[in-house]
C-alpha cells in the first residue's frame, strides 16, 4: 500500500490560485479515474476537479473555503501498485507525466505531451428525487446555484422531466420578487477569516490598526476577497484611475422597440429564441459603431509612446451578475450575425454565465460592451469601462411614462441610455453622436433594415 499527493492543477487559464469551493468525496471513498473530486473557482470560472488516479481517498488536506496554490498538495490517495493487488484493494492508474518543469493538469486537457486516453464516463441519466422531481445532476446543480427549489418548477421536458430552460424561465421570474422581502439577521453575528499573508501598506510601515471593540465585533461581518469578486475589482480600479471616463444619457421613446419585441415573440421563426429588448439594444450598438467606429478602438502604450487601435468588427460583450459575480462575456464578430443569430447568441452567452460555465475565452478580446442595469429597476447609471475597451452602454429600464407626440401627451415606453466612453481615445462630438444613433435605432427600429 502507498499513498500518493494530488496538487491543485493548472487549468488552463494562465492563473496561480482556486478556491475549494464543496468536495464531492471524503475520507474512505473509492474512485475512479474522471471521477469528479471538488468544484474549483478560480478569478475566471467555476471547474469540476477530475481524478488523475483510482484509489481510495486518504485525506482532504483543504478545507472548503480556502484559497489554494496551484502545485499544493490538496488530496492524498491510498493505492496499491502491486501487480497481484487482492481482493478490496484499489490498483492505481497513473495520470501521463507532465512535462519537466509543468505541473499537473487536468485528466482530458493534455500537457502538450502527445494524447492520452481518457475513459468514457456513462451518460448521465434523469435522476429522480425523493420528491418526485425529475432532473439531470447539470440541472440540479444550476437550480442550485439559481437558488431555484425544483419542487415549484413546471417540468416541460418528456415524461415530467424538468429542462435547463425550466429552470432559467423560473429563475427570472422569480428575481422581479426576490428583493421585495427584507431577508433576516442570520443566526451567527460575525464570521472571521484568516489575514493575509501580506501586511497592508500601513501595518508594513508599523502603523497599528485599532482592534475593534467587543460591541463592534456583534455588527461587523468579514467578507473575504477572492474569485471572480477579487479580478473584477481590480480590473474596476484599473479602468477608473487609467482610462478619464466622461458619461452622456439620452431619454428615449422606445414603444416602437417594445412593439417590434412583441411580434418577435409570436412569430414562429422565434419560436424557441427568448427575445427581450435587449436584442435591439444590441443590434443599435452594432449599427451605431460602424458609423463612430472610434467607440470600438482601444488605447494602448507602447514603449514608442501610445497608439490607437481601431477594431474594425465587434466582439460584443454582455454585463452579466451571476451567481459568482460580475462576469462579461463577449459574442465574437457579432457585425456578422444576422438578427436571429444574435438572438440565439445572446441566449446561449445569458444561460452559460449563469450556469457558472462561461469559459476564460469568452471572456476576452471584447471591442464594447452593454450593462443592462434595467433588470434591475434602474433608470440610468455611469458604467465604468471594460479595461481594453473604449466604451460601454447601459440600458436602464423600459417603463410606461407620459411623453409628448404630435403635441399631445401620450403614454409611451420610456428608456434611459447611458455610455461611458474613454476620453483619451473619443471626444464629446463622438460620444454623443453615437449615443444620439443608438436612441435613434430604439425609437425606430425600421432603420435597420439597410
Amino acid at each position: 500500500m502507498s499513498t500518493q499527493n494530488f496538487t491543485l492543477p493548472d487549468v488552463g487559464e494562465g492563473l496561480t490560485e482556486a478556491e475549494i469551493v464543496a468536495w464531492k468525496v471524503a475520507p474512505g471513498d473509492t474512485v475512479a479515474i474522471n471521477d469528479v473530486l471538488c468544484e474549483i473557482e478560480t478569478a475566471k470560472s467555476l471547474v469540476e476537479l477530475p481524478s488523475p488516479h483510482a484509489g481510495v481517498v486518504g485525506e482532504l488536506l483543504a478545507e472548503e473555503g480556502t484559497t489554494v496554490e496551484v502545485g499544493t498538495p490538496i488530496i492524498t490517495f491510498v493505492t496499491d501498485v502491486r501487480d497481484d493487488a487482492g481482493p478490496g484493494v484499489v490498483a492505481t492508474a497513473e495520470a501521463p507525466a507532465p512535462e519537466e518543469g509543468g505541473g499537473s493538469v487536468l485528466v482530458g486537457y493534455g500537457n502538450g505531451g502527445g494524447a492520452t486516453s481518457r475513459r468514457k464516463r456513462p451518460a448521465e441519466r434523469p435522476v429522480r428525487s425523493s420528491v418526485g422531481v425529475i432532473a439531470k445532476p447539470p440541472i440540479r446543480k444550476l437550480a442550485r446555484d439559481l437558488g431555484v427549489d425544483l419542487t415549484t418548477v413546471t417540468p416541460t421536458g418528456a415524461d415530467g422531466e424538468v429542462t435547463r430552460d425550466d429552470v432559467v424561465k423560473h429563475a427570472s421570474q422569480a428575481s422581479v420578487f426576490r428583493n421585495i422581502e427584507t431577508p433576516e439577521w442570520g443566526t451567527v453575528r460575525e464570521e472571521t477569516v484568516p489575514a493575509p499573508q501580506t501586511a497592508p501598506t500601513g501595518l508594513a510601515r508599523g502603523i497599528v490598526a485599532p482592534r475593534p471593540s467587543a460591541a463592534d465585533d456583534d455588527r461587523t461581518e468579514s467578507i473575504p476577497v477572492k474569485g471572480v469578486r477579487k479580478a473584477t475589482s481590480s480590473a474596476m480600479v484599473q479602468s477608473a484611475y487609467s482610462a478619464p471616463h466622461v458619461t452622456v444619457w439620452k431619454e428615449i421613446d422606445a414603444t416602437r422597440t417594445m412593439e417590434l419585441v412583441k411580434r418577435l415573440k409570436a412569430s414562429p421563426d422565434y419560436a424557441d429564441i427568448k427575445v427581450s429588448p435587449l436584442l435591439i439594444m444590441a443590434r443599435a450598438v452594432i449599427w451605431a459603431v460602424r458609423r463612430t467606429p472610434m467607440v470600438n478602438a482601444a488605447w494602448i502604450d507602447t514603449e514608442a509612446g501610445a497608439e490607437i487601435a481601431v477594431r474594425h468588427y465587434v466582439n460584443l460583450g454582455i454585463a452579466a451578475a451571476t451567481p459568482r459575480g460580475l462576469l462579461v462575456p463577449n459574442i465574437k464578430d457579432a457585425q456578422d450575425l444576422s438578427m436571429k443569430d444574435l438572438a440565439r447568441a445572446l441566449n446561449r452567452l445569458t444561460l452559460t454565465a449563469r450556469e457558472g460555465k462561461t469559459p476564460p475565452a469568452d471572456q476576452q478580446g471584447g471591442t464594447i460592451t452593454i450593462t443592462n442595469i434595467g433588470v434591475f429597476g434602474m433608470d440610468a447609471g455611469t458604467p465604468i469601462i471594460n479595461p481594453g475597451e473604449a466604451g460601454i452602454v447601459a440600458m436602464g429600464t423600459i417603463s410606461q411614462k407620459p411623453w409628448v407626440v404630435d403635441g399631445e401627451v401620450r403614454p409611451r415606453w420610456v428608456t434611459t441610455v447611458a455610455g461611458s466612453f474613454d476620453h483619451r481615445v473619443i471626444d464629446g462630438d463622438g460620444m454623443s453622436r453615437f449615443i444620439a444613433d443608438v436612441a435613434s435605432i430604439l425609437e425606430e427600429p425600421a432603420l435597420l433594415v439597410d
